[in-house]
């Protein structure tokens, strides 16, 4: 029987703020990147997402995401000013004849981690997304060059969050917090990426969808 890795249940003990700005990011920026966008067909997901946050929602300093901008986190591609319309197109090509030798997927959420800037919904299981991750990374490669596809290729952790840190704090009460709640699990097919263009200028990370790529040969 394999171990479950730690990131998947083994909680942070302090708390750090998510907002402060990563390199290259200001109000204003835009930028490029693939989720899972959790939207239809998603009731499951959502009421066990809203039963956590109906808790986490009394823990100072933790920023509830709301129902429209919950996603799964999976590539980030560029900002969109170093991107032209050109590869954006030949990018959604690419991506569309590596996924569609993928079949949808169905994972299943249950309890939410404690990570250092984030209250997290781990996929169960999530080879099969880490996996969904490895062929969109290699349809950025196909535009980009090898060198040209931004992030670490390993020790990805696929997750849906459910409330970003904004003041640094330990983790205890939201530990607490977290433990008082039952809910019943959650599953949800993957069937799409969607490639986004998102901003981060109201604190939280909002987007419009440019293109949702099906996972699969179409009907």
């Amino acid at each position: 029987m394999t171990t479950a890795p730690d990131w998947t249940h083994k909680h942070a003990d302090q708390l750090t703020d998510h907002w402060w700005w990563r390199p290259g990011w200001q109000i204003g920026t835009r930028f490029y990147a693939w989720h899972i966008n959790v939207f239809e067909d998603a009731a499951p997901l959502h009421r066990l997402a809203a039963r956590y946050q109906a808790e986490l929602s009394s823990v100072p300093g933790l920023d509830m995401i709301p129902q429209q901008w919950l996603h799964l986190t999976m590539q980030g591609v560029g900002f969109v000013k170093d991107v032209t319309t050109e590869q954006v197109d030949a990018l959604l090509e690419a991506a569309r004849s590596r996924l569609s030798e993928l079949e949808p997927l169905k994972v299943r959420f249950q309890r939410p981690v404690i990570r250092p800037e984030a209250i997290a919904l781990p996929p169960d299981p999530f080879v099969p997304v880490q996996d969904i991750r490895y062929t969109v990374r290699a349809a950025i490669a196909d535009v980009f060059g090898p060198d040209g596809v931004p992030d670490n290729a390993d020790n990805y952790q696929p997750h849906i969050s459910l409330a970003y840190v904004s003041t640094p704090q330990p983790a205890s009460v939201t530990l607490d917090t977290i433990n008082r709640v039952t809910a019943d699990p959650a599953d949800l097919t993957i069937n799409a990426v969607s490639l986004i263009e998102m901003h981060r200028d109201n604190r939280m990370y909002e987007w419009r969808t440019v293109d949702a790529v099906p996972l699969g040969h179409s009907a």
